[in-house]
């Protein structure tokens, strides 16, 4: 950054926490992106809403393919350090994620509202599940043989289904 260390600290504390305010950073421009696209593919419909965050997202954190086009997508969210800061500072964590659970727990709530999905649900217990299925989802190529030939919108349809069909009314 060509920074001295002694300005790079009187920002941060060390290593952890520039690689802290960097995933924040990202985690805020991703949901504010992640926004944008469901202003302007998600339809008036709650629940059609819900799908376009679920398929948008998982578009999102779909590493790049080796040797296949891909559209232009925002850099994935730094996976790695998302698995260590979730793991071994779940309050750091929770507090980084915050932009991306109120965006969905507000879209939840309203298919909740609306009758499309149950109305009984415990919304706290089930946004973690469902993220989190969502961003690590999308590595499915390297556990399942043959999962890399699916477009990202196929393997983003199927998790879709899978999570409607587990949350529907």
């Amino acid at each position: 950054s060509g920074q001295s260390l002694r300005s790079f600290y009187q920002y941060f504390g060390g290593k952890h926490e520039l690689l802290l305010g960097l995933f924040e950073e990202s985690v805020r421009t991703t949901t504010a992106q992640l926004a944008k696209r469901i202003d302007s593919k998600g339809g008036e419909e709650p629940v059609d809403r819900l799908h376009t965050f679920v398929v948008e997202y998982y578009k999102m954190c779909q590493p790049p393919r080796k040797g296949k086009g891909r559209e232009a997508l925002p850099s994935p969210i730094l996976v790695r350090f998302a698995l260590q800061l979730l793991t071994a500072h779940p309050a750091e964590s929770s507090r980084a994620f915050v932009p991306l659970v109120s965006l969905f727990d507000e879209l939840l709530l309203a298919a909740i509202d609306a009758g499309a999905i149950r109305s009984d649900l415990n919304r706290q217990a089930v946004t973690g599940p469902v993220l989190q299925v969502i961003m690590f989802n999308t590595f499915s190529s390297a556990i399942v043989d043959g999962a890399d030939d699916l477009s990202a919108q196929d393997g983003a349809e199927a998790l879709w289904d899978v999570v409607v069909n587990g949350l529907g009314a």
